[in-house]
């Protein structure tokens, strides 16, 4: 594939006069980024309230799902139990990481994003997270240049379709230019760090610093492979930098329960054209001396609060069932009752995208428990009437739910 010639066609922000300079309007955007900070505090406020335990509860699953969505954004599924064994490693939960050695690079370069945020980032740090991130020197079968920045003549493209009817949706700067990018770049990088910034001088709002972040390092794509999951732990140890700024005494890592590559995969569609409008040259008039990413920036600011209103609602569902997990505790209950509960509780509720479906019935506790129809009603019997579970329906449509005011049970299809 020939590189474009970025004289005669310029069509990428990399290929303008005016790049690396990128703008965002602060005062169109003030209102964004003061409801992305209220949010923001919301979900720190909620999770500061639920105690450490729990709050250290959520957290490690909260890692967990990040993990998967930003390898899930580049179509790749993780392992979920080595996931989990690999973050408690990490959490030194675990005696041992987990065997998949892929799950476990992608789970330390995030660690090191967050837990050494303030660290200085220079290239080679860049290149042994992605080296971590292949460790068999391979993306599936392919081999790749691991643990350095890419050198082969052919184009950086991002395609879409069948072969022969690819759509080429950006273009990356040719290998030769990445070396001479990144090291704008990454002094950029440094010299923009909140902490680093004198209190006096006007700094970047932090967000919108971690929005340009991600804009920049994705349109550079320095790496044959990985780009997408640094690009994101890029973003992710720029936010822990903010929260450091505003707070010295804040725990970084927890970056991790905005959920930012959460909401990415969840408006897949609409980040990869946010992101690719942003790398365009649409409306940048050839004279001007900076690119404005302010519709990026936007996006990017906005999926981070519908990002930390989507963790509020973990949290608050992690309150939920602490509260019902202390009341339950003051009952009475053998180990069937309890064993059911507890699957009520995981399976959690329908705003929440889950639930037990069609709720629990007498024929599904005695499936679920090993035991008789009989001695199943007598449980759920004796459950209803210490107010743990709620009766739905009547008859043969009779369904129990787990007793928590605000959970309810997706229905059973007609």
């Amino acid at each position: 594939m020939p590189t474009l010639n970025p004289l005669s066609s310029p069509r990428y922000i990399w290929q303008h006069s005016a790049w690396p300079q990128l703008t965002f309007d602060a005062a169109a955007l003030a209102a964004a980024l003061d409801q992305a900070r209220l949010e923001q505090g919301r979900l720190l406020g909620l999770l500061g309230a639920i105690g450490l335990e729990q709050a250290n509860a959520v957290q490690r699953e909260l890692w967990v799902q990040e993990a998967l969505a930003t390898a899930a954004i580049e179509g790749e599924q993780l392992n979920l139990e080595s996931l989990r064994s690999s973050v408690a490693h990490r959490l030194q939960l675990a005696d041992a990481p987990g065997p998949d050695r892929s799950v476990e690079g992608l789970v330390q370069v995030m660690q090191d994003a967050l837990a050494n945020h303030s660290a200085a980032l220079d290239l080679d740090r860049l290149c042994r997270w992605q080296s971590a991130l292949f460790p068999g020197g391979t993306s599936g079968i392919v081999r790749i240049a691991v643990g350095r920045v890419r050198d082969h003549a052919d184009a950086m493209q991002i395609v879409s379709g069948p072969l022969g009817r690819e759509m080429v949706h950006y273009e990356a700067p040719p290998s030769a230019q990445v070396a001479a990018h990144m090291s704008k770049f990454l002094a950029w990088f440094e010299s923009t760090q909140p902490a680093a910034v004198a209190t006096a001088a006007p700094t970047v709002n932090g967000i919108a610093r971690a929005a340009l972040v991600h804009l920049w390092f994705e349109s550079i794509h320095p790496f044959e492979d990985g780009n997408g999951r640094l690009g994101r732990a890029l973003a992710d140890m720029a936010l822990a930098q903010d929260m450091h700024a505003q707070d010295p005494q804040a725990n970084p890592a927890l970056v991790r329960v905005y959920g930012m590559a959460r909401q990415m995969l969840k408006t897949r569609a609409a980040y990869y054209d946010a992101l690719n409008h942003a790398q365009r040259l649409r409306g940048v008039a050839p004279e001007a001396t900076a690119i404005d990413a302010t519709p990026w920036v936007q996006w990017f600011v906005q999926a981070f609060t519908r990002a930390c209103i989507a963790s509020q609602a973990v949290v608050r569902d992690a309150t939920d069932k602490a509260q019902f997990r202390l009341r339950a505790a003051q009952y009475q209950t053998n180990e069937r009752q309890r064993k059911v509960l507890e699957r009520l509780l995981e399976a959690g509720h329908v705003r929440s995208g889950g639930g037990f479906l069609g709720g629990m019935s007498t024929e599904k506790f005695a499936k679920i428990t090993g035991t008789s129809k009989a001695t199943a009603t007598r449980d759920l019997s004796d459950l209803l009437a210490k107010g743990l579970l709620r009766v739905e329906g009547v008859g043969k449509a009779t369904r129990y739910a787990v007793n928590v005011p605000g959970w309810e049970q997706p229905a059973l299809k007609p």
